[in-house]
């Protein structure tokens, strides 16, 4: 599927899921990928880390080769990661290649979300971890580069960062949607200006909007018709169930201020359980089984400007909350929705 509708308008109201790269291995998340399609969900966001945030999450399989595992057994659903860093682990060549090629096995249900990393995955596999400034413009150079190379021309690049000399022979049979990760003020205006489209989290989204609509201003776009993914996290259950979810995801609160700079999942699992109590971790989350109350979380987050919230559980059943989002709450939204445009 693609991110606009048949007459090129910007598709609004998508729900998508995330799957817990982090917490399962590889050959069960494609079976839960394939529920996702068939309990309705018109996205599927995929983690792409090398390891995962804390130790005791205990997975972190390859994203890309799972996409194209998942990709041949459904049909519709969008799919992409959230996010790839094309820096460091990854050249940005290497990406290029890689996208191209799900795009050409699946046209049209392929996009491309990318951001700046973690330590956790880029110092961990390079050695190399350079301050922000360094890490945003890369990631800006290597957007360039796979632009270039999406082209399927021969791109002759000599950056501040990176030298490519090559053409992508096997280019993207359709437009692949490049959108970029931002979680503050500056890097929520790099997204506008450099991207089709952002991800990111209900706070950053609700305190730095603005930067992110002047990015893409001052990029000659139209903010309103840029794709806006918000990652929403749920828990289909009571208390309990949230803070057994919580236990997983720890770091949150604090993920982005300072965790991304820790290399070792095990120091980041001790800082968090040392320094963010449980119900800091999860007051945010959607808590319930009422269907309601996951449909209103839901339609909040649409009406705050997000065209894509993508639900991402921390529970150890993640069948339970695909079918419960496909029986009791898509089809409450989806009907409102239709009664709200009658």
């Amino acid at each position: 599927m693609s991110n606009t509708s048949e007459h090129g308008s910007l598709r609004k109201g998508l729900v998508g899921f995330q799957l817990a790269y982090e917490q399962f291995p590889v050959n069960e998340l494609v079976e839960l990928g394939v529920l996702v399609e068939q309990a309705g969900f018109d996205v599927l966001t995929n983690s792409d880390h090398l390891q995962p945030w804390q130790a005791n999450e205990g997975h972190s399989g390859q994203a890309w080769l799972t996409m194209a595992a998942i990709g041949a057994r459904t049909k519709k659903m969008w799919m992409g990661t959230t996010v790839t860093c094309p820096t460091f682990r990854y050249n940005p060549a290497v990406v290029a290649e890689g996208f191209a090629s799900l795009n050409i096995l699946y046209p049209d249900r392929i996009f491309l979300g990318v951001g700046s990393g973690e330590a956790l995955n880029e110092q961990a596999a390079t050695g190399v971890w350079p301050k922000w400034p360094e890490r945003s413009e890369r990631l800006v150079e290597a957007t360039d580069i796979i632009r270039e190379l999406w082209a399927g021309q021969q791109v002759e690049h000599q950056g501040k960062y990176y030298k490519v000399n090559m053409r992508l022979y096997d280019p993207p049979k359709t437009k692949i949607p490049l959108l970029m990760a931002g979680n503050g003020p500056k890097a929520m205006h790099r997204v506008g200006l450099h991207a089709d489209g952002l991800i990111t989290d209900p706070r950053t989204w609700k305190e730095h909007r603005g930067e992110f609509e002047n990015g893409a201003r001052e990029g000659g776009k139209d903010p309103s018709q840029m794709p806006v993914f918000i990652e929403q996290f749920v828990v289909v259950g009571d208390k309990k169930d949230a803070q057994t979810s919580a236990e997983l995801w720890r770091f949150l609160p604090k993920a982005w201020k300072p965790y991304f700079n820790i290399r070792d999942p095990q120091e980041i699992q001790r800082r968090a359980e040392a320094e963010l109590p449980l119900e800091q971790v999860y007051k945010d989350f959607t808590v319930g089984t009422d269907p309601d109350v996951h449909v209103k979380a839901l339609e909040e987050a649409f009406k705050g400007g997000a065209t894509e919230v993508h639900i991402h559980s921390g529970q150890a059943n993640q069948r339970r909350v695909i079918e419960f989002y496909g029986k009791e709450v898509l089809p409450r939204l989806r009907k409102r929705n239709v009664g709200k445009a009658a």
